[in-house]
């Protein structure tokens, strides 16, 4: 649930002016609430509350655009191929700006990074971020997306062509293998969203 310090009644403008209505608190403490996509922001002194399924529907229109963000990402299938999820966050200077997991379907490992991986830069894309440096644990899907491997399975190139399409939609980015210890909050949220299932 996105906490968003802010001046709560520029937050309010800015929400009306991106065409959503913003309505009277419940309680003496709510200042305002509004409601958008997925997602209902409330307001309170100093601060905004996103709640609801996806709080990015509300969450993009209230954060700055632009700047540098760190993207993290993990794919998880237990068989080859079997049931799968993926896992993705956003790191910036001010700490964690956002995650997401999901199950997936039934899938291979490979596959489902590169969809951790299309997962995380659309949400960084959402967020207006501008620099966007990938980080992930599969050493098979960085080298093939920079092009020291070559990508033989139709799906996968396919998948590499969303990921290029994505990353050029930055003005810069940079993709880099690191270690299960680095990426491991990315782990984790994709093997919570298996065990939900």
């Amino acid at each position: 649930m996105p906490v968003i310090e802010c001046d709560v009644e520029l937050a309010r403008k800015r929400l009306e002016e991106a065409g959503v209505t913003v309505e009277p608190g419940n309680t003496d403490h709510e200042r305002w609430r509004a409601s958008h996509g997925a997602a209902t922001a409330v307001a309170y002194d100093g601060k905004v509350v996103i709640q609801g399924e996806r709080p990015r529907d509300v969450e993009t229109l209230l954060r700055d655009g632009g700047g540098r963000a760190h993207v993290y990402f993990d794919g998880a299938a237990r068989g080859n191929p079997g049931p799968a999820a993926i896992g993705w966050l956003i790191v910036t200077g001010d700490g964690v700006v956002a995650e997401g997991s999901e199950r997936i379907g039934r899938t291979t490992n490979n596959r489902a990074e590169y969809e951790a991986l299309i997962a995380a830069l659309e949400a960084a894309r959402e967020y207006g971020y501008e620099e966007v440096h990938a980080r992930g644990d599969s050493e098979l899907i960085v080298k093939q997306v920079r092009g020291e491997y070559e990508t033989r399975n139709p799906e996968l190139r396919e998948k590499r062509v969303t990921v290029h399409e994505l990353l050029s939609s930055f003005e810069e980015w940079t993709l880099e293998h690191v270690p299960r210890e680095v990426n491991e909050r990315a782990d984790e949220l994709a093997n919570d969203a298996l065990e939900k299932g």
